[in-house]
């Protein structure tokens, strides 16, 4: 199938490696996901409305999230088959690479480290707020590091890993479906009652959406530093996502350092699953887990590298 050809993969890849998305491009026309958001938060002004029963919220969050796919698929579709009939190979790498945020990750990482190391706390914390959900404002240099590290980890299977997996077994409208899915589950799948009927589905699509990949992701974490296979497997089962541990225990164990624990969430301190046994991470584990995921990066395109060799 022409849109889940390994080297368009590779392709995409390497073009949002060294472009990104522009910002120029965003000032003019935003990014596709906040297209796609526009239409969640559509959908849930319409559909949500508390005066309806749990089951009827439900359905319409089931009824939304078929929307929301059947739309972001349905433009990759049409992408993918005017792309085989009048467009270039290289128009679909341009627009694959919009799924995929490698580079953007880096950056706004490379963004809290570059504070920290220059000892502008206030600074780092309103870099890290831009990747985190959590309160920031008393956060300490060492916190700020381990928030960083956290969001490194986890948006290195959201934002790499599981859109490269989706684009490569679903071309186009497997991607686009995928970003749709986490898109509405960072938007959405939330268990505060607002949203936790309304949401559901969107949270349970994600988390299986995200199976495979999440698992991808803490490998390629853990082999990008020749350890931490051994506390990935004991301490992924400890996050409450069915996913996301994965990739956080790999980068724990990998830098040897301690993640989870006590977090912020407007003003409600929540205790999460700890991973790893060493110390609290610190500004210099922050720039060896950078280079952790730009070495996972790198064991990613020669894994889809692989797989295109192999298949020519």
């Amino acid at each position: 199938m022409f849109g889940s050809d390994a080297w368009l993969v590779l392709g995409a890849l390497a073009f949002e490696a060294c472009v990104g998305y522009p910002s120029w491009l965003y000032a003019r026309i935003r990014h596709p996901v906040v297209w796609i958001g526009t239409l969640i938060a559509a959908l849930e002004r319409l559909w949500n409305d508390a005066r309806f029963g749990a089951v009827r919220r439900r359905l319409l969050g089931v009824a939304a999230m078929i929307v929301i796919i059947a739309c972001a698929g349905g433009v990759g579709f049409a992408i993918e088959r005017s792309a085989i009939a009048y467009l270039d190979a290289a128009v679909v790498i341009v627009i694959a690479s919009t799924g995929i945020a490698q580079r953007s990750l880096y950056v706004h990482v490379r963004d809290v480290l570059a504070a920290l190391e220059s000892r502008d706390l206030p600074m780092a914390r309103t870099s890290v707020a831009r990747i985190v959900g959590r309160d920031t404002a008393q956060l300490s240099d060492d916190e700020v590091a381990a928030a960083a590290l956290e969001s490194l980890a986890e948006s290195f299977n959201d934002a790499v890993v599981a859109p490269v997996f989706w684009l490569l077994i679903g071309g186009l409208p497997g991607l686009f479906a995928y970003k749709a899915v986490n898109t509405a589950d960072s938007m959405i799948g939330h268990m505060e009652e607002r949203w936790r009927m309304f949401g559901w589905a969107a949270a349970r699509l994600d988390d299986l959406m995200n199976l495979v990949p999440a698992r991808i992701a803490g490998l390629l974490l853990a082999t990008a530093a020749l350890r931490g296979f051994g506390v990935m497997l004991r301490d992924a089962s400890k996050h409450a996502s069915p996913n996301a541990g994965w990739p956080e225990a790999a980068l724990a164990g990998g830098l040897a350092i301690r993640l989870g624990g006590t977090a912020v969430y407007d003003g409600v301190a929540y205790e999460r699953g700890v991973f790893g046994d060493g110390a609290r991470p610190t500004t210099t584990d922050l720039r060896k887990g950078l280079h952790i995921y730009m070495r996972g990066c790198a064991l990613l395109w020669v894994v889809i590298g692989t797989i295109a060799l192999s298949s020519s």
